[in-house]
């Protein structure tokens, strides 16, 4: 019996001191975190203040979102731009290339070998340096410019003496190849004599352009 009481008395004062502490903390004067009394008059400026914290807030989430805007916008600008002038740089550089290789061959074949066919193999020499083909490859794709009824194997094998010297670095004599055509009509020579000839054109083309790179 003695122990119930006992047990009684503990548990009133439990709920005794967990409804002081509770009715403390209600009662408690200032909050530093909140204004519990609506009715006070500090809560409006409390109020107002946190209302004029998010219109700050939103100023500058606003004015950032416009900023990093600006700041994508002028990237893009700077970006295209310079892809522009890169583009335009390339295409000027390019153009300059084979204006002065034309002229180099011109200056050397012109006697012998129709313009347009020096003009159609330098401009296909231009095209391909940098394809990354096999010499021998390159000098048949600038033979085919102007002799497209060839069959590939063939010229492939007339190739190989220029394909040779291009890839161990001894010059090949086009003199020699020029000089067995010279002072004759270029209509009258025969199809491998001009096969030969614009081989050994597009040998001298391709050195010119390896010349102009290494000189960059």
């Amino acid at each position: 019996m003695t122990q119930r009481i006992n047990g009684s008395k503990t548990s009133h004062s439990l709920r005794d001191q967990i409804d002081l502490e509770l009715l403390e903390a209600l009662l408690e004067p200032e909050d530093a975190t909140y204004p519990w009394n609506l009715a006070d008059e500090q809560s409006e400026d409390y109020f107002a203040q946190l209302e004029q914290q998010f219109q700050l807030e939103d100023v500058l989430d606003e004015e950032l979102a416009e900023r990093s805007q600006a700041f994508y916008n002028r990237l893009d600008t700077l970006w295209y731009n310079n892809n522009l002038n890169s583009q335009y740089y390339k295409c000027n550089t390019k153009t300059s290339v084979l204006s002065n290789l034309q002229k180099n061959l011109q200056a050397s074949f012109a006697a012998n070998v129709p313009q347009d066919w020096i003009a159609a193999i330098a401009q296909k020499a231009t095209e391909i340096f940098h394809s990354g083909q096999s010499k021998g490859e390159q000098l048949v794709q600038c033979v085919q410019s102007v002799l497209p009824n060839w069959e590939t194997d063939d010229l492939l094998v007339m190739a190989r003496p220029f394909a040779y010297a291009m890839r161990s670095g001894t010059p090949q004599n086009v003199n020699s190849v020029v000089e067995n055509v010279d002072n004759r009509e270029w209509t009258n020579l025969s199809e491998i004599e001009k096969a030969k000839v614009s081989l050994a054109v597009a040998y001298h083309a391709l050195g010119e352009l390896k010349s102009i790179e290494e000189e960059a």
